[in-house]
């Protein structure tokens, strides 16, 4: 069963049903069944137009939910509109289906969700071991997002940057279960790059693969995560490096910034490094600036810091961090790396062990500790 197949189909399927007179919600339940029934079928009798299959499978499925339910009757009509049988038609609605499940008056958790369902093909199951949760919880949210968006009118314009943040979310949350989401992520970029001619559109899907390149070094065989200075660079993906840059300089070469192209020529520069000490900081920092002119946000500049810590010496990086919020994710993590660079170890030592006890996962709060731990053996007996 070719999986990737039935998942590249399910967007254009779907949008054949709603064109047709299908409701969002219903049209995403009979095509959920259409695939299932694919999963059961086809390595026996693979269809020769397998999204035709789909197609006529899926509207048999939506007449018969209609026909059944009382409160719909009047759907019952479009029985009679059933189309002759042949290809299935080349309109593509994957873009008006990006936009629609990344519609504002959804909550980002739900539109991950949806995104992943109606756009990316995969079951509530697949979803809900993924996100670590019950499958009767993500069905509840599923559903309560196709009615937020069930009176939506399909060819209403969407905005771009609200499905690339959808995106990023669902890129940012790595992989569990038996659906690697980095890599669904990066998949359902790919598709939304084909389907649209937007710089911003290249910029994220250069930074995902550019991310994604490193992801071999960055948990050591014993589970524990690994340092960006700390990496095997010899483990980096470097077919995905080069056609991550050659994305870049295609999107920037265009003129039209956006914070994503900006987050990944940062990206770029650490991957172009042969070593650690190569890197280029002084770019990263100017990168960093401009990233911070776009977006204004304060967790820019608290990787901006670190930056500037590293291109221009720790305690103009300490100088950096002491103008932002100390409550900010990760800011203690970094006030500790600063510090330590800086040579006072005993401050440093407390620090990490302070950021430990925030850390948002097990990976990140064992590596602050040890951190925290080994600053502790180099300083005098207490």
């Amino acid at each position: 069963m070719n999986e990737a197949l039935l998942r590249s189909l399910t967007p254009s399927v779907l949008g054949i049903l709603v064109r047709r007179g299908a409701d969002f919600a219903a049209a995403e339940d009979a095509v959920q069944d259409a695939l299932v029934q694919a999963i059961n079928a086809w390595p026996a009798d693979p269809p020769r137009d397998p999204k035709g299959w789909l197609v006529t499978v899926a509207w048999h499925r939506f007449l018969d939910a209609a026909r059944a339910d009382a409160a719909r009757r009047r759907r019952e009509d479009l029985a009679g509109e059933e189309p002759a049988p042949g290809p299935a038609p080349a309109v593509d609605d994957t873009l008006q289906l990006y936009f629609l499940c990344a519609h504002p008056s959804l909550t980002p958790a739900s539109a991950v969700a949806l995104t992943l369902r109606a756009v990316g093909g995969l079951t509530t199951r697949q979803i809900a071991q993924a996100y670590l949760v019950p499958e009767a919880t993500m069905a509840q949210r599923i559903s309560r997002a196709k009615r937020t968006v069930a009176g939506v009118r399909f060819d209403q314009p969407g905005d771009v940057a609200t499905v690339l943040r959808v995106l990023y979310l669902v890129f940012n949350e790595g992989y569990s279960g038996d659906v690697d989401l980095a890599a669904e992520a990066i998949r359902l970029t790919r598709q939304l790059a084909a389907a649209i001619d937007h710089p911003e559109v290249a910029g994220l899907l250069a930074l995902m693969l550019l991310h994604h390149a490193r992801r071999a070094a960055r948990i050591a065989p014993d589970g524990t995560l690994v340092p960006l200075a700390e990496q095997d660079r010899g483990r980096w993906d470097t077919a995905l490096i080069a056609e991550g840059i050659g994305i870049l300089q295609a999107a920037l070469a265009r003129d039209r910034l956006g914070e994503f192209q900006a987050q990944a020529a940062i990206a770029a520069l650490h991957a172009d490094a042969r070593t650690a000490e190569e890197t280029d900081w002084v770019q990263i920092v100017e990168w960093y600036d401009e990233l911070a002119r776009l977006t204004d946000s304060p967790i820019v500049r608290l990787n901006r810091a670190v930056a500037v810590g590293e291109a221009d010496g720790p305690r103009a990086g300490l100088a950096a961090l002491a103008a932002l919020d100390s409550s900010l994710p990760r800011y203690t993590a970094v006030a500790a790396y600063l510090h330590e660079r800086a040579g006072d170890l005993a401050t440093a030592a407390r620090l990490y062990a302070e950021a430990a006890h925030q850390a948002p996962n097990l990976a990140e709060r064992g590596h602050l500790t040890r951190q925290a731990a080994r600053l502790n053996a180099l300083g005098p007996p207490r």
